[in-house]
């Protein structure tokens, strides 16, 4: 037994001594390739046997021939260990190389396409990251460039409502200032009339950076989705008259909800507007709300006689108005964006989808809880 325990001795010593130049060697050779770094692991195991064997040869005095031996089996083994860790490092070198040279092409602006052939397991799961990171960044040049697109078309848009009443309003103020009016209470009445345009636009603008810088402030509050509606009804209801459009609401269901009132009595209103705007006169804008297994979907349904399938992903777009001939009078666009906005703050969502005759614009909203 106590043979053994020296034989052990001896060969932890031999071993801890070539294992400490092999830490030495590796941490001097740590920004090199990997294939050193193998190369060096693979030294230092052969190389710790070889130092454990010749200590405990030395102890044990060995004969000259059963030394030689043991040497040249511990060499053979060390020939065969490097040649094996150069080939895997060099394969391993070749495969970083490959992965670094797709993952370039981020910095161009394009796709990440894993290279062909095996890797191991650490570079397999390193090019899958790199690929879903690939197509996230897709994703997000797609939304920049869309939402790029969408303050462009926003800028001509208000560029051109807000000149129409400036230039009326100038109009009609060098008219009464040059006493060329026959009646200047009507000149009055317009300026106001383009006054409370000019402000509903300016509020629009407001509402619509608040929720993009994300700085919109909610006081939920619980109230009955029958509320809501009844609300909207009432607000939109002038509108609705003027144009000959008849309001339906008697698919309302009394769904409490947890919600801001004010933000979405807005929500319901801009759709309303939205519906009696494009619906022709003796049309219908219809109101319902219907409960589910977890939410309440809010609908308002127009006569408008529907949206290009293409649209329909870019309804709720800043500055998104359609075509010409489905351009109402007023507004810059905004109306459907503050919807999604105001909508998506109290964790619901908007859609859109063509009906017979029209579209139905739906909101998703959670029930309240207890």
């Amino acid at each position: 037994m106590n043979d053994v325990l020296l034989i052990a001795v001896y060969a932890f010593l031999g071993a801890t001594a070539a294992g400490l130049l092999g830490a030495v060697a590796l941490r001097a050779l740590r920004h090199r390739s990997v294939a050193v770094s193998l190369t060096v692991v693979a030294a230092v195991t052969v190389t710790a046997m070889l130092a454990g064997t010749l200590a405990v040869a030395w102890a044990m005095f060995l004969s000259p021939h059963d030394l030689t031996v043991v040497t040249t089996v511990v060499a053979m083994a060390a020939v065969v260990s490097l040649a094996t860790a150069l080939l895997l490092g060099r394969w391993v070198v070749a495969r970083s190389n490959a992965l670094t040279l797709a993952a370039r092409s981020f910095g161009d602006g394009g796709d990440f396409a894993a290279p062909e052939g095996e890797a191991t397991a650490e570079l397999a799961a390193l090019s899958r990251e790199l690929a879903a990171t690939s197509a996230r960044l897709a994703a997000s040049r797609d939304r920049e460039r869309a939402l790029e697109s969408s303050r462009r078309e926003l800028v001509a848009w208000i560029s051109h409502d807000l000149r129409t009443p400036l230039a009326g309003l100038r109009a009609m103020s060098e008219a009464l200032e040059d006493g060329l009016v026959p009646d200047p209470e009507r000149y009055f009445r317009q300026i106001r009339t383009e006054v409370d345009r000019l402000n509903s636009m300016v509020g629009d603008l407001f509402e619509l950076s608040r929720i993009h810088a994300g700085t919109l402030v909610l006081a939920p509050a619980r109230i009955s989705v029958y509320d809501l509606v009844g609300d909207a009804l009432a607000g939109a209801d002038p509108l609705a008259r003027e144009l000959g459009v008849r309001l339906v609401g008697d698919r309302v269901e009394a769904v409490p909800v947890e919600v801001d009132g004010k933000e979405m009595t807005r929500v319901l209103g801009n759709l309303l507007i939205n519906a009696i705007r494009r619906t022709p006169a003796d049309g219908t804008v219809a109101v319902a709300a219907e409960r589910t297994a977890d939410s309440v979907v809010l609908s308002v349904t127009d006569g408008c006689g529907g949206i290009p399938e293409e649209d329909l992903p870019r309804v709720f777009d800043t500055g998104w108005r359609g075509s010409e001939a489905r351009t109402p009078p007023a507004g810059a666009g905004l109306g459907l964006a503050i919807v999604r906005g105001i909508v998506e703050a109290h964790d619901g969502r908007a859609a859109v989808r063509n009906v017979a005759g029209g579209c139905r614009f739906e909101v998703t909203l959670p029930t309240a809880q207890g």
